[in-house]
């Protein structure tokens, strides 16, 4: 290939002189070889050894160099057709070479039509799966190796950008559909019109219903004139997908039909018959029995892997574990392959991701713990161990519904499996360990209940019902051996009938819901143990919305279990119906039930809720509506006053009345006798405010002269010095009481006799704080040493004070 190995020195350049001999040299070699592989009889062809085949030199250098020396049956019969330009239908055991037997006829074809990298694409190779693409690439890198062509790998997983700088270099292509079919739509400079040859590994899971479409479009961009070779442990041979892919006469090559059995004769095949509950109990026990092993468990989902692989992690059965899946990213993919290929002793729980191609070598047992979907999935999966003519055993578990139907397709392909029996004093049951770390990690728990779910739905989308019976499945006991406190409910569970009940009227779905709604409330009266009272509890706070769909499955709009109202943040739901009621508990109901009269009761009577229809009106704030008296419609004149609406009436009823002209007369004179109400009250109204107005004014001016002119009456006045006054006068005065203090001068001469009001001088401001008088200056002394005399001596002090 390419990319020289290390180790391998360059070939010498050679001379200008030298290089039209070795052209020379190399064109009578390829009509040399295109000679003897014409020469080749394909029906009497005795070749047993690559050395006998008319191969190349880079090609059988690179065999030799990998150490593939002898052919295998499918070799045999392949190789030749496949070297002279037919189209094969190939179909061989797993584990018999028939990666070599495309791979070989891909360097050859393309070496004898003296391929360059100007020539473009000139094969193409699909594969079902990425790990497979990926085993396939490197045994074309080993045997290729001394070849000058160019050859890439294009999986998903990686970046799409580089993939796209290097694709237009390519002679060669081992890739995936999915990822091939992207490529061919948006790399403008990838360019297929020159390819020669079109190969698909495992060729009847690539046309399946799951690859159909994107083979079809993929098919559709390649060129009519082409070599296509199509390998797999249990080929197809329908018309239709011979006609998709243009088919030219293929040869039919097969190995196993004239054999007693589609697997190899060193495998050992059983099966066990195990309930459904008891199947991870089983698989426990198994692991525990053989530490020193390399086990292979194929699980049906995903989720079921991840599971039983974090179980298992948890408990530490004593083996390396080690799970591989779709979802996983490419790099842990190929990780985690690699590590399970150079291990001795582990254990891998899979998917069908890996039951196709893959060479896992010194697998000792396949444990296929779900029913395998049809007989080529069993063929497929127990083909990782027994290959290559080495010894290997694989055991099949099946749910007693399910083995009368599987055994009938096993058979129906020459597939002979012996049941086994498991030591009961062997047999481990974990199912209280996974209750108690279900119940101590939260998140275990949710991945159970995926699992659950994934199982079965996969159980019902089966299409062979004759083996898969999802009604006849016990499915509580299932989820309480996987830990979790109850089955989930499953929407799709509903089946066919899910239209009819939608469709159903409600009496009939109410009456239904009636008897579960009793057995439930019988089985809350029973006693609670601990255990059940431990398993009731909820993580609110761990999980998302759809963690509380998996709890409970209640009707839109009602809260669940976990608090959380179905489909609260699902995109164009219903979150509640209008229509439903409220919790009858009234926890979460803010508003309280208000004590409304029935239709047609009398208010003060007792209200009685004899049904739940009652119950539920009462807290609907909808339904309440019906019981509140109802409005009147109102329109509203210029001032704002309410007026209800003037409804025209009929004309009989007008006639009823009498003629119009006397109509029109009482309803001028009600108007009438109405203005002149109005007017007169009006009339009042103005009256009344002219007299408020008048005495307002009144007082007014009363209030002005009292301020101006002083009364004279009883009492004494105080007159105190001012500018202007040589001294001061007191007349009448009370001099006992003036000596009590200013307080009480102040408040006689305030209550009886207002002192007059003294203008403002032209020196005085009107706060008079920063300029006084002196006058004031004065008084302000006058009265903070002013105090009640106690002696004469004191009164005369006192009195000489104020006089002088």
């Amino acid at each position: 290939m390419a990319d020289m190995p290390a180790g391998q020195q360059k070939p010498p350049k050679l001379k200008p002189q030298q290089r039209p001999l070795k052209r020379k040299r190399e064109d009578e070699d390829v009509d040399s070889l295109n000679q003897r592989v014409q020469d080749i009889n394909v029906k009497e062809n005795e070749c047993d050894t690559f050395a006998s085949l008319p191969l190349s030199q880079p090609t059988a250098s690179g065999l030799e160099a990998s150490h593939f020396k002898t052919l295998t049956d499918i070799q045999k019969k392949a190789v030749p057709y496949a070297l002279k330009g037919s189209d094969i239908l190939g179909a061989a055991k797993t584990g018999s070479g028939k990666t070599l037997a495309f791979l070989v006829p891909v360097l050859e074809n393309l070496y004898r039509k003296r391929w360059t990298e100007l020539d473009g694409l000139g094969a193409l190779i699909l594969s079902p799966t990425r790990e497979l693409a990926i085993q396939i690439f490197e045994v074309l890198r080993k045997i290729g190796r001394y070849h000058k062509f160019s050859a890439g790998l294009v999986i998903g997983g990686k970046s799409l950008h580089e993939e796209r700088e290097r694709l237009g270099r390519m002679n060669i292509l081992v890739c995936t559909p999915g990822r091939m079919l992207q490529h061919m739509d948006q790399t403008a400079a990838f360019e297929i019109d020159n390819l020669q040859m079109l190969v698909l590994d495992e060729a009847d899971r690539i046309m399946d219903m799951g690859f159909q479409s994107t083979v079809d479009a993929i098919v559709e961009h390649l060129p009519k004139e082409r070599q296509t070779l199509l390998f797999s442990a249990t080929q197809t041979k329908k018309v239709s997908d011979l006609a998709r892919l243009s088919l030219r006469d293929p040869e039919y090559v097969s190995v196993h039909e004239a054999a007693s059995s589609a697997t190899p004769s060193t495998l050992q095949q059983n099966y066990i018959v195990t309930p459904l509950p008891e199947k991870l109990d089983t698989l426990w026990s198994f692991l525990r029995s053989n530490l020193k092993s390399k086990i292979l468990v194929f699980l049906s989902s995903g989720k079921q892997v991840r599971f039983v692989y974090e179980v298992f992690r948890h408990m530490q059965p004593g083996i390396p574990l080690l799970h591989l899946h779709g979802r996983q990213k490419q790099t842990a993919r190929l990780d985690i392959t690699n590590k399970f290929s150079a291990t001795k002793n582990s254990c891998l729980f899979a998917t069908d991701v890996v039951a196709r191609g893959l060479d896992f070598p010194a697998v000792d047992w396949v444990i296929q713990l779900d029913c395998p979907e049809d007989a080529d999935t069993y063929i497929h999966r127990v083909g990782r161990t027994a290959r290559y003519e080495r010894d290997g055993r694989a055991v099949l578990f099946l749910e007693p519904s399910e083995e009368e139907g599987m055994l009938k397709r096993l058979e129906q392909r020459k597939v002979a499996v012996e049941k086994i029996n498991v030591r009961q004093k062997k047999q481990q049951s974990i199912k209280n360990q996974l209750q108690n770390m279900c119940f101590k990690d939260p998140e275990l728990k949710y991945l159970g209940q995926k699992a659950f779910v994934s199982y079965v739905r996969s159980i019902h989308i089966q299409k062979d019902k004759e083996i898969f019976k999802l009604n006849g499945l016990p499915l509580e006991e299932f989820s309480a051996s996987l830990g979790l406190p109850g089955a989930p409910k499953i929407k799709f569970l509903k089946g066919d009938n899910a239209k009819s009940l939608k469709n159903a009227p409600r009496q009939a779905v109410s009456s239904s819901e009636g008897e579960d709604s009793d057995r439930e409330a019988k089985a809350k009266n029973a006693p609670k143990t601990k255990y059940d009272r431990m398993f009731e509890r909820r993580n609110q706070d761990v999980f998302a919305d759809h963690y509380a769909k998996l709890i409970t499955d209640e009707t839109d709009g009602k809260v669940n279990d976990m608090g959380y109202v179905d489909g609260e943040n699902d995109f164009l739901s219903v979150k509640r119906r209008l229509s439903d009621a409220s919790s009858i508990d009234g926890e979460d109901n803010d508003f309280k039930v208000p004590q409304l009269p029935d239709e047609g009761r009398d208010a003060k009577a007792p209200l009685v809720v004899d049904s739940r229809r009652k119950e539920k009106l009462l807290k609907s704030k909808k339904k309440l509506l019906k019981l509140k008296e109802k409005g009147k419609k109102l329109v509203f004149d210029s001032e704002g006053n309410p007026h209800e609406v003037y409804e025209l009436e009929d004309e009989a009823q007008f006639k009823q009345r009498g003629p119009a002209s006397s109509q029109q007369a009482k309803f001028l004179a009600a108007e009438q006798e109405r203005l002149q109400t109005a007017d007169l009250a009006d009339k009042q109204a103005a009256r009344a405010k002219k007299k408020e107005k008048r005495e307002k004014r009144k007082a007014r001016e009363r209030d002005a002269a009292e301020s101006e002119e002083p009364d004279e009456g009883a009492g004494a006045v105080l007159l105190l010095p001012d500018e202007g006054f040589e001294g001061g006068v007191i007349e009448d005065a009370d001099f006992d009481a003036f000596a009590e203090g200013d307080a009480v001068a102040e408040e006689n001469v305030t209550s009886e006799a207002p002192a007059k009001k003294r203008r403002k001088k032209w020196f005085e401001d009107d706060s008079g704080d920063e300029t006084k008088s002196k006058h004031q200056k004065r008084r302000k002394h006058d009265e903070k040493v002013m105090h009640e005399p106690e002696t004469l001596e004191d009164l005369e002090t006192m009195a000489s004070g104020l006089l002088g």
